[in-house]
């Protein structure tokens, strides 16, 4: 039994017909790419050192800009599916040797054919829940890099506050990422986060009524100058 053919795969695709390069290049590069999704395919194709990796990018980003045209679906929820390159037409040129000989050149070419399709449901849910928990271990790692830089500030003028420590359940959230549901994981982050903002704003109007009773020491301390003179 024959497997699918070439034309018939499903997906949304991009076809360059008659690409000045030899098939045998292009699938190098084109191995590089499937089954990854639209975003990793991408930034292989940027920092690949082929040339043909540009080609192929523009066809992976006009496949992409195919799907959310027609079907409307975001490239972040695109894998490729399919890619693959047939040879077209070889141009044949002839270049002169010695002795009234002639050699020919054969210029290669080919189609390069780039096929993406919407990940599934479960895989979609999981890369949803990896990118909140990266998002929730890099607000943990920026909040903690500030705390501690503010205990140094403190600490170099002589000054001791307690200031609490970053919130496990956030940290705890970013190893929980990978199986955890998209929508219990954002609710705990904006749970966490807004518990930390909380505990920021007690802190600055702790800071501000301390601010408010130094100056009245300061000004009954005025008075009681005054009032000695």
């Amino acid at each position: 039994m024959t497997g699918v053919k070439t034309n018939e795969r499903p997906g949304i695709r991009a076809v360059l017909k008659h690409s000045g390069v030899s098939a045998y290049k292009a699938r190098e590069v084109l191995d590089l790419i499937r089954g990854k999704d639209y975003q990793r395919a991408s930034e292989i194709l940027e920092y690949c050192d082929r040339e043909v990796a540009t080609v192929i990018g523009k066809v992976l980003h006009s496949a992409a800009a195919n799907a959310f045209h027609n079907d409307g679906i975001d490239a972040e929820e695109l894998f490729v599916s399919a890619c693959f390159a047939d040879e077209g037409a070889t141009l044949k040129r002839w270049r002169p040797r010695a002795r009234g000989r002639a050699t020919r050149i054969r210029k290669r070419t080919c189609h390069v054919t780039v096929i993406v399709s919407r990940m599934a449901g479960e895989e979609l849910n999981r890369r949803r829940a990896r990118v909140v928990a990266e998002q929730a271990d890099r607000r943990a790692r920026r909040v903690a890099g500030a705390r501690r830089q503010g205990r140094a500030s403190a600490a170099a003028k002589g000054e001791t506050s307690e200031v609490p420590a970053v919130d496990e359940q956030v940290l705890g959230i970013v190893a929980a990422g990978d199986t955890a549901e998209t929508t219990d994981v954002e609710a705990a982050v904006e749970q966490a986060l807004a518990g930390e903002e909380d505990e920021q704003a007690d802190g600055d109007h702790d800071a501000a009524g301390d601010q408010d009773e130094q100056a009245d020491g300061d000004h009954d301390a005025a008075g009681d100058e005054e009032t000695s003179d």
